[in-house]
């Protein structure tokens, strides 16, 4: 579970009952998709170990592109194989948990050209994955609950255009439409760093790694917390997450995270909540 507090919580408290204690996933948020050993959505819902999944990844959109959604090894987009997701889908939000599209990702031909051609991506979503309709519906008949904003390359136009048009998608509705994206750490973020300045994303998971001049390093915690106190203070979001890697293969060996987590065994910090 993360875990968000006013009180002042010993963070290698937090990170040891994360990792191996099971305790109820308040807050913590991942990303299903590009591991085709991970287990069905519906699995990784039924642990009871998160409140939000980001299906990652829709990585080739924009420019005029046509939208193509990659799950790796978990369906064939190309012959409709990820219908059958939906009802995944629906289980996972039965339980409570939130199910996002995440657009971008770290490979894939991705940017906005325009703020009409953010327009038509807003509209592409809206119809596809969110409250609207389409006969083409990549993940099925699920409604999903928003969109991730995983933007990692392209150009840092018009992100702001696209919130902003999801986010009037939303009020059409019956169903909110949540934004949340995954910046990474250094601030501003080099890519959405201007939509994140619109107040419309309700969730911003910082990625606190691969970054060594904002993220845990050798003992010293103070990047990393010198960044976390910019990126909540200056960030008009509902709840901002801290980002770290589930494990050395999802982002660079040179990630230790259990390297971290002693080095905070005497450290207290408030308002975290972990990812």
């Amino acid at each position: 579970m993360a875990i968000k507090s006013a009180m002042s919580l010993a963070f290698i408290s937090c990170m040891i009952l994360m990792l191996v204690a099971g305790i109820d996933a308040g807050g913590i948020a991942i990303y299903w998709g590009q591991n085709g050993n991970e287990g069905t959505l519906a699995e990784t819902c039924a642990t009871s170990n998160y409140d939000y999944v980001n299906i990652a990844f829709l990585p080739t959109f924009g420019n005029g592109q046509t939208p193509m959604i990659n799950l790796a090894g978990h369906c064939d987009p190309y012959t409709n194989g990820c219908t059958n997701l939906s009802s995944d889908i629906k289980s996972c939000q039965a339980k409570g948990i939130k199910v996002m599209l995440s657009i971008g990702g770290g490979a894939g031909g991705y940017y906005l050209a325009s703020s009409k051609d953010a327009r038509q991506v807003a509209t592409y979503l809206w119809n596809n994955f969110l409250g609207g309709k389409s006969s083409s519906r990549p993940l099925g008949d699920a409604v999903l609950d928003g969109i991730d904003f995983d933007i990692e390359g392209g150009t840092n136009q018009h992100w702001d255009d696209l919130a902003k048009y999801l986010s009037n998608y939303g009020k059409r509705g019956n169903k909110k439409v949540y934004l949340t994206a995954a910046p990474q750490c250094p601030f501003p973020d080099a890519w959405v760093g201007n939509a994140l300045k619109t107040g419309l994303f309700d969730y911003v998971w910082v990625q606190f790694y691969n970054n060594p001049q904002c993220q845990y390093t050798s003992g010293d915690i103070s990047n990393l917390e010198n960044a976390w106190k910019q990126w909540t203070t200056d960030i008009p979001a509902t709840q901002i997450f801290l980002g770290l890697p589930a494990s050395p293969e999802a982002a660079g060996a040179e990630t230790k995270l259990l390297q971290a987590v002693a080095s905070f065994r005497s450290q207290s910090l408030s308002n975290w909540t972990l990812i």
